[in-house]
């Protein structure tokens, strides 16, 4: 007798009940809508929200389908996309600067299933269409960002611990200390060995003149690379939030470079204008002794006075600065697009964070009648965007920049520099837009692959192996299904190598059947009794199906952690139709056999296909 206990039908039905709820939301389809999501920090999402967003909608004689609060923000779904565009107008005016409104794609999947996170799988560019970006860090630049912040350490070291120098100025990517003599060189180098361990320092005596020159420990610079990627990466993602974009992919490829995937999207050129700005903040002082007539048309010239930079504003006033850089946005904790209170000028606000509030009330109470510029770093451009005297000590680390910028700008400002500093700037080099319809035809294209595969396999089976076929082909639609509850679970995302990888997921899983089948028939010939032939059958092909799946995931693995994009996609789908596939074709469909010829004393033949040359023996 072959029976299973009833706990293991109660974990089928379980398993099989799981995966129908997950898998339904997939067949819903989008529909066209719109996420609202705060752009402030002092913004709020809330149900007041909702129905502020309900009204003004309604009071525009604007349609809603649905609408929703979330963990995100409000989303609302529309019947068009007509009436999607016409409702993101008419909100932005009505919310005004306080909130990002962003065109989405929703699910059209009951609301209840959403509270219970049963949600469609995503869908990859290739599939739902939208734009794809390769940018390419700027290492050197990060590199010689770092060469400056070492130089203003030394700077403060050297004062604190009273050693005597004659100047320190970045060369590159190296760091220079001049000394008047011998002995003042001799004093400084065991406490900058001591004190300072990240650099290299060696003596470069030239011209009569004593130098060390420091340069960064090649361990020291490839951390200072891996952080300007990942601060980057970060970034980038930040700046996506900001634009309320669905399921963005945001990964590191190879070693200097980011991909940015955006699916979906359908306001694609300011996408591009928000991810190919990569704006950063430098506070600096103005070089008041170096600012005259003379040394600026020198400078114009390309004769640059030693330890100042020439920048120019936007009306193309040129500024000597200091190399030296007192602040960067990464001590930035907020920034808001506004109004000056006094010219009524566009201005961004700016909240440093504590670091950056003491570093800024020092600078302004020593700088007292000086200018200090605000220089807005973008694209690889330096900009000064304005450059106030300081009347006094300005505390509390909150700071203003403005200079005939316009609302628009200001609010596109703020949203990078609160999305978060660049490490290092950063260029598009590559960019991809995959349009919707082509999407859908590839959706169209690789799921009529995949189906049309999948009903010749099934046929094949369930002519050859009759009832036993019919049961192989029962499991493998409990395998399809559970495949797609799982990656809906894991809210993956789906892309052309993903539907490759559940094709061979069928041809896997049907394999493992043919196995069992195969055994049975044989135990069969051998004059086994149908039951015995079932119970061999199952566990005697068990190890051979656990080998060859085993080595599969194996594979599969080294795919996932050796690939990148596409490959990672395909092997991770892969990967979860082998786990699906061994508990489909084993556990489920002999529950199914034992269900309905398990619990049979008397068993005289079995429906599997048996040709006439051989015959079953009797039941006993």
């Amino acid at each position: 007798m072959n029976r299973y206990p009833a706990w293991k039908y109660v974990i089928i039905v379980f398993t099989l009940t799981v995966g129908v709820i997950y898998t339904i939301p997939n067949f819903f389809g989008e529909s066209p809508a719109v996420q609202v999501s705060p752009a402030r920090a002092t913004a709020t999402v809330n149900s007041e929200l909702l129905t502020r967003i309900e009204d003004g909608l309604t009071a525009a004689n604007i349609s809603i389908d649905a609408s929703y609060l979330d963990q995100t923000g409000v989303k609302v779904r529309f019947g068009d996309t007509d009436t999607q565009l016409r409702a993101k107008d008419t909100l932005q005016r009505e919310l005004g600067d306080d909130y990002v409104v962003a065109l989405n794609l929703l699910s059209n999947s009951p609301r209840w299933m959403a509270e219970i996170n049963a949600l469609p799988m995503y869908l990859g560019l290739d599939l739902r269409g939208g734009v794809h970006f390769l940018l390419q860090v700027d290492m050197d630049s990060a590199l010689t960002k770092s060469a400056d912040s070492y130089a203003q350490e030394l700077r403060q070291l050297m004062r604190s611990e009273g050693v005597r120098y004659s100047r320190i100025a970045r060369d590159g990517q190296t760091v220079r200390v001049s000394f008047r003599d011998e002995e003042m060189r001799d004093e400084a180098v065991p406490v900058l060995r001591q004190n300072v361990v990240d650099l290299n320092f060696r003596s470069a005596d030239t011209g009569g003149e004593y130098r060390i020159v420091a340069s960064l420990r090649p361990e020291v610079e490839q951390r200072i690379r891996e952080f300007a990627l990942e601060q980057n990466i970060q970034t980038l993602r930040n700046r996506v939030n900001e634009l309320g974009v669905a399921e963005p992919i945001v990964q590191r490829s190879g070693l200097d470079r980011v991909v940015v995937q955006l699916p979906g999207v359908q306001d694609t050129a300011k996408a591009k204008d928000i991810l190919g700005r990569t704006a950063s903040l430098e506070v600096r002082l103005v070089d008041e002794e170096k600012m005259d007539p003379t040394n600026l048309e020198a400078a114009a010239s390309g004769q640059v006075p030693f330890g100042a930079e020439l920048l120019y504003d936007r009306d193309g006033v040129p500024y000597l600065l200091k190399r030296e850089i007192i602040l960067t946005g990464d001590r930035i904790s907020d920034a808001q697009p506004g109004f000056d209170s006094q010219t009524g000028e566009p201005a961004v606000h700016l909240n440093l964070d504590g670091r950056g509030a003491t570093i800024f009330q020092k600078t302004t109470r020593e700088n007292v009648g000086r200018r200090i510029a605000m220089v807005l770093v973008e694209r690889g451009r330096a900009e000064v965007v304005t450059a106030p005297v300081v009347r006094s000590e300005i505390p509390g680390g909150r700071v203003q920049i403005s200079g005939r910028m316009t609302t628009t700008e200001a609010r596109d400002v703020a949203l990078l520099l609160r999305a978060g500093a660049l490490a290092a700037p950063m260029e598009i080099i590559e960019e991809r837009t995959v349009g919707p319809s082509l999407g859908a035809d590839n959706i169209d294209r690789g799921f009529r692959a995949t189906w049309m595969g999948f009903i010749a396999l099934s046929l094949f089976i369930a002519v050859y192996y009759t009832m036993f076929g019919i049961i192989s082909v029962i499991a493998l639609c409990v395998n399809m299904m559970l495949l797609v509850a799982l990656l809906s679970m894991l809210q993956a995302t789906l892309t052309l190598p993903g539907i490759a990888a559940i094709a061979l997921t069928l041809g896997m899983a049907i394999d493992a059947n043919v196995l069992i089948n195969e055994r049975i028939r044989e135990e069969l010939r051998n004059g086994t009794t149908p039951q015995a032939a079932i119970a061999a059958g199952y566990e005697r092909a068990w190890g051979t199906i656990l080998d060859s799946n085993i080595t599969t995931l194996i594979a599969a693995v080294a795919l996932f952690s050796f690939g990148t994009g596409p490959v990672r996609g395909f092997a991770v789908v892969h990967s979860l139709g082998i786990l699906t596939s061994m508990f489909s074709a084993v556990f489920v469909s002999r529950g199914i056999v034992n269900y309905f010829y398990g619990s049979r004393r008397k068993l005289g033949t079995l429906p599997i296909g048996q040709s006439d040359w051989y015959k079953q023996r009797p039941a006993t």
